[in-house]
């Protein structure tokens, strides 16, 4: 499992009109390469009477699958330009489709390869991005003496717990990244001169969303 990630966590779309062609952009999350094939499959049903449906994906992290798909347009001007969009966020686990409405006038290699481009790029814009860590989850147990101590511990490691449990001690759940686990939990059990109790709960993945910790299951 890779360390972090950038991905989708909201669709977007979004449409541009280049020489009187309508370009129509959506991009999603997937997960695996059959929900790719799916939704462009759905794009294609949908958007039935359209000049093209063009695509490109990226799925995985490591060693991802990366697919494109010029739908009819001239070799490499609209599939790979996608999948070079796509690559050039750094985006992984994600899919997008434009669909052009032809409107009259021929754009050209360079116009298409400037359309298609200028298309995903909007359509990523209007969606809402999320960078995946690997962290561990973290169940920190302690005494009312030593909560302000914890506490500052935490956000000195611009960390912030998704859970806070008040009964007669405090539990605070935290995502944690992996690389920075050993560390705090270091500093922890010294700032409390070992009253603290942790449990590593498991592994997953977290990133933040709209200032909010939004936890993964993988």
């Amino acid at each position: 499992m890779v360390s972090q990630y950038k991905t989708i966590y909201r669709a977007g779309s979004a449409t541009i009109i280049e020489k009187k062609s309508r370009f129509i952009a959506e991009i999603i999350p997937v997960e695996t390469e059959e929900e790719a094939l799916a939704f462009i499959e759905s794009r294609k049903k949908k958007y039935w009477d359209a000049t093209h449906n063009c695509s490109a994906y990226i799925i995985g992290t490591n060693q991802p699958i990366m697919r494109c798909s010029d739908d009819g347009e001239p070799s490499q001007t609209a599939g790979k330009p996608m999948l070079d969009v796509l690559a050039g966020y750094g985006l992984c686990n994600v899919a997008a489709v434009v669909t052009r409405y032809f409107g009259g006038t021929l754009l050209g290699t360079g116009g298409l390869v400037r359309a298609y481009s200028r298309a995903v790029q909007e359509g990523i814009h209007a969606c809402v991005q999320v960078e995946k860590k690997l962290a561990w989850e973290l169940e920190i147990g302690i005494d009312y003496t030593g909560i302000g101590k914890i506490q500052y511990i935490i956000a000195s490691a611009g960390l912030e717990a998704i859970d806070t449990q008040y009964t007669d001690t405090v539990t605070i759940r935290l995502p944690v990244p992996v690389a920075e686990t050993d560390r705090l939990e270091k500093e922890l059990i010294e700032g409390t001169s070992g009253t603290v109790q942790i449990i590593r709960l498991r592994q997953l993945y977290y990133g933040l969303v709209d200032g909010a910790v939004v936890l993964f299951e993988e």
